[in-house]
């Protein structure tokens, strides 16, 4: 475009300097400041000339990366850019030269310059801003996901894009609290000084600016840490030839290889028989671990260990099984159907006879 248009340039300046006049032209009159529209919106820009009327007027939109890549759009009043978008208006009485763009674009962002060619290296200019507002983009150099263990620092980053520059906010998946201990935070940066797994979870980054509706990054934070586990009951009871549960709760991640043992043995208990083992996962973090000891014998009674280990180590719990003379229910109600009826037992208290009226089982298994 450039090597097209700088012969007719040259022919234009050499006829203004044949038809010089005395005073040196001027632009006495440039839209300003600058020009801020939306995506979709008609713009003009006006340029007044003075004593210009034997001298080339340009207008160029420039390259801020590269000069050598500036565009021309106008010269006088012929349009040099075939684009139907851009219109270029002259008015006689006040030497004023006016560029329309219309349906504009994001790509129209720009300087627009005014120019008066008055030789090869002699030029008049007037700059232009036009602005452009944009949606916020959040930019490729913001945290998508971090795995990290305990303790350690962390900081989510998050960078946006867009006209008016984006203010940045941080919120946590159901306004959990944030560890700056608020449910928004704004800025560029959340950081964590120490981590911990009440810290594992989902967090926005959340970009707005007065132009649509804002932008969204989903971070997924996750924290790695040694097992813990509970036991929801320590001690239990159950008759013997009846099924009892055991059950641990487990919080880790990653996820832990899970195994129990009985008291005095050294290997793992497996499903068989006698044992029936099984977990059952609410996330990857949480884990419920049931042992049912099924149709217990005397040799059944004891203590049980729940231990569960992932890459960072390791953590055991104890659950003990004692002997009742009733059955427990549940998990005995899900084996055997129960009626009832009174019979009278003699005992014998501090040397007197007492009647002592007992519930009697009557068991019928499935």
């Amino acid at each position: 475009m450039m090597g097209f248009l700088l012969p007719l340039i040259v022919s234009l300046v050499m006829v203004g300097q044949v038809r010089s006049q005395n005073r040196r032209p001027t632009i006495s009159f440039i839209t300003q400041p600058e020009i801020v529209t939306d995506i979709g919106g008609d713009i003009e820009m006006k340029c007044t000339i003075q004593y210009a009327s034997d001298y080339p007027v340009i207008w160029m939109k420039l390259d801020s990366v590269d000069r050598n890549n500036d565009l021309p759009i106008t010269t006088g009043t012929t349009l040099i850019l075939t684009d139907p978008r851009f219109n270029i208006d002259f008015d006689k009485e006040t030497s004023t030269y006016t560029l329309k763009i219309n349906d504009i674009q994001e790509t129209d962002g720009s300087i627009y310059q005014c120019q008066v060619l008055i030789a090869l290296t002699d030029k008049v200019k007037a700059d232009v801003p036009l602005i452009v507002r944009r949606p916020p983009i959040i930019s490729d150099n913001s945290t998508r996901s971090v795995v990290t263990w305990e303790g350690n620092r962390v900081v989510l980053k998050c960078y946006a894009s867009g006209y008016p520059q984006p203010d940045i906010y941080w919120r946590r998946q159901n306004n959990a609290v944030l560890p700056t201990n608020s449910s928004i935070f704004k800025g560029n940066e959340l950081v964590f000084p120490h981590v911990t797994k009440e810290h594992r979870g989902t967090y926005y980054c959340v970009a707005t600016n007065v132009v649509g509706t804002g932008a969204r990054r989903n971070i997924d934070v996750e924290v790695e840490h040694t097992p813990g586990i509970k036991i929801p009951r320590k001690r239990l009871g159950q008759a013997l030839q009846f099924d009892m549960d055991l059950e641990c709760k487990i919080e880790a991640y990653p996820p832990p290889a899970i195994k129990w043992f009985k008291d005095g043995f050294s290997e793992p208990l497996t499903t068989n028989q006698h044992y029936r083992i099984s977990h059952f996962a609410h996330d990857d973090q949480y884990v419920d671990t049931i042992l049912r000891v099924v149709t217990i014998e005397k040799k059944q009674y004891g203590k049980y260990l729940c231990e569960a280990t992932n890459r960072l180590g390791s953590s055991n719990a104890t659950v003990e099984l004692f002997e009742t003379v009733i059955p427990i229910c549940p998990p005995a109600c899900d084996e055997v159907n129960y009626s009832s009826g009174g019979v009278a037992v003699e005992a014998v208290v501090g040397g007197f006879v007492v009647m002592v009226t007992t519930l009697a089982f009557i068991v019928r298994r499935r």
